[in-house]
């Protein structure tokens, strides 16, 4: 089970990751355009899809996580 701040970090990353892939899309759909005399450039293709790739791993760390703990447990020895 996933503790509250994980949960609301899992929300905000998913959020984000939308977000992403919006700005994806519409970079492909128009990389540059121009309004009047003002030219505007989106953000590189590049590294939209760098930030995706991070945020699609920290939500599968996330969940795949599920709010387990990574204890592992030992036996000392004398040798």
């Amino acid at each position: 089970m996933l503790t509250e701040l994980q949960k609301k970090r899992l929300e905000r990353y998913k959020k984000r990751l939308e977000m992403y892939y919006e700005a994806e899309e519409a970079v492909l759909l128009n990389q540059e355009y121009t309004i009047g005399t003002k030219s505007l450039k989106r953000a590189d293709l590049s590294t939209i899809r760098a930030a995706i790739k991070d945020m699609e791993k920290q939500i599968e760390t996330l969940e795949a996580n599920d709010g387990k703990n990574k204890a592992g447990r030992f036996i000392p020895r004398d040798i």
